[in-house]
């Protein structure tokens, strides 16, 4: 009776079994259908979204058993996470992942984030994760304003208990991750003083100035980055031209930024 119902109305099967279950006959199953196709419209998406939810639960409680002391999926879980979906654990998409999942800490992803982050991605399963890893690693290097969102939320979760600096060295691998994406995909795209772009007219941010940047903060001897330097330094990037020579220190830059131009104007000068 199923295919029968299917066949009249090319609804699909769960539809059908919904109207044969009710209206028991064929014809006036048929019938209700097409007075009133979405009669079970809410049964099913509340379906769906059991369906999705189960899975969601099932695929976060198989990472977490990698780590059965754990009360979250911990590093060894995030270890098999990323085996599955086919990603290094070093991947700057992860940094994506972690806003989108609103996790709180590295390798550690609670349950009401795995939920709602997946399910707001319209994913269930690692192949559609896959696919939706993909789409946001794309954004993260071509928006400008995910990736403000990103950033920002990377210095959060990077921060040691307690702690309202960001490691040096925790900065620079955030960095090594980031700029250079967004740089090759244009979120870090050079801009104007109305805030358009140059349209390729200036260059203005070079990898090799990031170079200059993490080798000055070296050699500076910082043990932490503030939230200030760590969110200024998107807005430089994106202000500067290639020789530094629209820089006024008059506008509140973060004092280590004022030191980096003097230093890499007196590189260019040699």
């Amino acid at each position: 009776m199923i295919d029968s119902f299917c066949s009249f109305t090319r609804a699909p099967k769960e539809t059908a079994k919904l109207y044969i279950d009710k209206y028991l006959a064929l014809d006036i199953a048929v019938d209700a259908y097409y007075t009133n196709p979405n009669e079970f419209a809410q049964t099913s998406s509340k379906r769906a979204e059991q369906d999705r939810n189960a899975k969601l639960s099932a695929l976060y409680e198989k990472y977490k058993a990698e780590d059965p002391q754990e009360e979250n999926i911990a590093l060894n879980g995030t270890i098999k996470l990323c085996t599955d979906l086919g990603v290094d654990p070093q991947d700057v998409v992860l940094l994506a992942l972690a806003y989108e999942l609103n996790s709180s800490e590295m390798c550690v992803w609670e349950k009401k984030g795995w939920m709602d982050g997946w399910r707001n991605l319209g994913c269930d399963s690692i192949e559609s994760m896959k696919v939706a890893l993909q789409q946001i690693r794309q954004k993260l290097g071509s928006d400008a304003t995910y990736f403000n969102a990103v950033y920002a939320k990377t210095f959060a979760f990077g921060l040691a208990a307690n702690q309202r600096h960001l490691a040096l060295d925790m900065a620079l691998g955030f960095w090594q991750l980031l700029i250079p994406h967004a740089l090759a995909g244009g979120a870090l795209a050079h801009e104007d003083e109305d805030g358009m772009d140059e349209d390729g007219k200036e260059r203005g941010w070079t990898d090799e100035y990031t170079d200059w940047w993490f080798e000055f903060l070296q050699e500076k001897g910082l043990k932490g980055i503030t939230r200030d330097i760590w969110s200024q330094l998107p807005v430089f990037i994106r202000s500067i031209d290639t020789k530094f020579q629209n820089y006024n220190e008059d506008d509140s830059w973060p004092t280590v930024i004022d030191e980096f131009v003097e230093r890499a104007k007196s590189k260019l000068a040699t």
